[in-house]
């Protein structure tokens, strides 16, 4: 078992999210502490300012030293960590196009904080033909085993669903031998989640996010926004499939004329609306959806999701895990399977031909 730290900044760039796992690759021998780092007010102006660009675009240097050194601040807080996964802050994505762009160098950090990093998990899975997301899926499949060992979840398939800046969904089959085999995982992008609701707040009230789903539930959607949006093409794609964070930039527009508290509730309607509809590419249905990101907090999204789909809903919470740190330990735990070899991503999770093992290595004592 090697002690791995994940690092994670997500679409909804509110900051960087570390944990420490213990792992072999395959199995989970342990949580470990974790730790949050926030962007401030400037540094959150700078990266929202770099949505969308790509590794040529002349604001990425100045986003990636950031990016680089809110990690290694708080990476540094970790000494007993062996290895770093190190995810970087997505600018861009577009693998049917011009890829995908992580912000960030994995030898800088490793430079920094003097351990061995692992990064840039998904550029060889879109070279591979793949969509490069989403690439925790495989580690979905591992708490699912931890838990039902642990009599937490039954020995029967279930659905994680990650609702940060965009959704997604992963179905597992703890019982399958392992991540990659036939039938073990599906996942695919469901839809917009945090990032809207998060953008609209911003923008409206000067707020960071709609603290507890309370200015959502106070409102009323509307239908006609729900409806537009589920006619949008990508929910008839079959899975896997991916999003970009902005993919769905038109939804603030559409609810331009609507009061807040309207607004944001038709954002909710929106969420819940594009889960249920992905639902139906699930090989089975799941015991039960076990939600994890922050979306998990929003109430109003937590009652909206109740209402519409057919399974139990519960935070990941009441498995034992931590919703919060779920994405960053995936990251430590895949560091662990790139180092031994293993497949990262596979058909049925981003649609790459065969399973790969994608990810970069940066050992410091290598590093000129």
């Amino acid at each position: 078992m090697i002690r791995a730290l994940g690092m994670m900044s997500g679409t909804s760039l509110d900051g960087v999210d570390a944990a420490l796992i213990e792992t072999d690759g395959v199995r989970i021998g342990g949580f470990g502490r974790s730790g949050f780092r926030a962007y401030g007010d400037n540094e959150s102006a700078v990266l929202h300012g770099a949505l969308g660009s790509w590794p040529d675009a002349p604001a990425v240097p100045d986003v990636a030293r950031l990016v680089e050194a809110s990690h290694a601040d708080l990476a540094l807080t970790f000494p007993e960590a062996e290895v770093i996964g190190f995810h970087g802050q997505t600018l861009a994505h577009d693998p049917r196009g011009r890829g995908t762009h992580q912000a960030g160098n994995g030898h800088a950090l490793a430079r920094a904080v003097g351990r061995p990093v692992i990064w840039d998990f998904r550029s060889e899975d879109v070279r591979r033909g793949g969509e490069g997301a989403p690439l925790v899926p495989f580690f979905h499949w591992a708490c699912a085993e931890w838990a039902a060992g642990q009599g937490r979840l039954p020995p029967a398939p279930v659905a994680f669903l990650n609702l940060g800046g965009v959704g997604n969904i992963s179905w597992v089959d703890p019982t399958a031998s392992a991540p990659e085999a036939p039938g073990a995982c599906l996942a695919f992008d469901t839809g917009p989640a945090n990032a809207p609701l998060n953008d609209l707040m911003r923008r409206r009230l000067r707020l960071a996010r709609d603290e507890g789903g309370a200015l959502a539930a106070s409102g009323r959607p509307d239908p006609e926004v729900v409806a537009h949006l589920l006619a949008h093409p990508y929910f008839d794609r079959p899975a896997p499939k991916s999003l970009d964070r902005d993919q769905f930039a038109g939804l603030l527009p559409a609810v331009e004329a609507l009061p807040d508290a309207d607004a944001a509730a038709t954002l909710v309607a929106v969420v819940a609306a594009s889960v249920a509809a992905g639902l139906r590419w699930l090989p089975s249905a799941p015991a039960c959806v076990l939600v994890c990101g922050g979306g998990r907090r929003n109430a109003a999204i937590m009652d909206a999701l109740a209402d519409v789909l057919d399974a139990p809903v519960q935070p990941v919470e009441e498995i034992g895990l931590d919703g919060d740190m779920l994405e960053a330990q995936a990251f430590g735990w895949l560091a662990v399977r790139v180092m031994r070899g293993l497949p990262i991503s596979g058909p049925l999770t981003t649609g790459v031909p065969q399973p790969v093992c994608g990810g970069r290595i940066s050992h410091p004592r290598t590093i000129a």
